[in-house]
């Protein structure tokens, strides 16, 4: 099993409902590839003073399961993600760091 962590970074701070609907399109557009055998998304929880931190500061984090190397290349590859991603995109600029690693529990 491989986890793909992603720390997602909105340009700008969204609107919770934005916010939402982002993590929601994610979340289904990767369960749709049918690759994923999980997916989590949560909210990046703020620590004051952070903003001063010469770091990439997360807006939210997404997380999927997938079962080999094979079905990471598949999902990413999926028409249906690239869609949403640049749709996104095009509205709401941001940027991601990732890793892919074994569970960590």
């Amino acid at each position: 099993m491989i986890q793909h962590t992603m720390i997602v970074s909105f340009d700008q701070p969204l609107p919770d409902t934005e916010l939402d609907q982002y993590l929601g399109d994610i979340e289904r557009a990767m369960l749709d590839t049918g690759f994923a055998q999980s997916v989590a998304a949560r909210r990046h929880i703020p620590v004051p003073g952070e903003e001063a931190i010469p770091a990439l500061i997360a807006t939210a984090i997404v997380q999927f399961a997938v079962a080999d190397i094979d079905a990471l290349a598949k999902g990413f590859a999926a028409p249906a993600l690239h869609e949403i991603i640049h749709r996104w995109q095009s509205r709401h600029p941001y940027k991601v760091a990732w890793a892919n690693h074994e569970p960590l529990a």
